[in-house]
């Protein structure tokens, strides 16, 4: 119970730090992002990667998403389904995205493509994860509704699993759960990729 109390209140905080952000903030962390994950040996000879269309104040992945397409890359993105659980589709450019449809998902872009299952990011290469933060040894605060936790227990152990973070939401510690997934590693604008032992 104390733990997510103390995640709920940290939410907020992260949440609020990062609507302080102004857009070019934002735009200037998503540019570092993207040319530090497109110039990662493991990105770099991934056949397939699973990644996310971000939202909101959330550091920016769509140039990332396009430039990985565009060099070939097999690009799955989620879809969250009623149970909370993540279905995969392909992305296809920018015009196999849409709005999702469902309540509380403004600004929300879906792959419109046929769905691959729950199980199809067993195939990516590395797989990119939204956060609000994470902490040094790869714990990982998300929004609070376990989608990613469920997912990235489908991801085999050699996989690379990394956090999108800004600067300042790589954090020394945070609270942890039983059904956490740990995070490899996390990439931060200024910091650049930074592998958890």
């Amino acid at each position: 119970m104390q733990n997510t109390e103390s995640k709920s209140k940290l939410r907020r905080r992260f949440l609020a730090a990062r609507a302080a952000l102004d857009e070019s903030e934002r735009a200037a962390a998503g540019r570092a992002l993207r040319d530090e994950l497109l110039g990662l040996p493991e990105v770099e000879m991934a056949a397939s990667v699973a990644a996310y269309m971000s939202f909101g104040s959330e550091p920016e992945t769509h140039r990332l998403i396009f430039a990985l397409w565009k060099r070939g890359t097999y690009v799955l993105l989620p879809r969250l389904l009623p149970d909370g659980d993540l279905d995969w589709a392909s992305y296809e450019g920018p015009d196999s995205m849409a709005p999702a449809s469902r309540p509380g998902s403004a600004g929300m872009l879906e792959p419109t493509e046929p769905s691959r299952g729950r199980e199809a990011i067993k195939a990516a290469d590395v797989v990119l994860v939204p956060a609000l933060a994470v902490d040094r040894t790869g714990v990982r605060l998300g929004r609070g509704a376990g989608s990613y936790d469920r997912a990235l227990a489908r991801v085999e152990p050699g996989i690379l699993t990394v956090g999108l973070v800004y600067d300042h939401e790589l954090v020394d510690e945070l609270p942890a759960e039983p059904h956490d997934q740990r995070l490899k590693a996390v990439v931060t604008p200024s910091q650049g990729l930074v592998r958890f032992s």
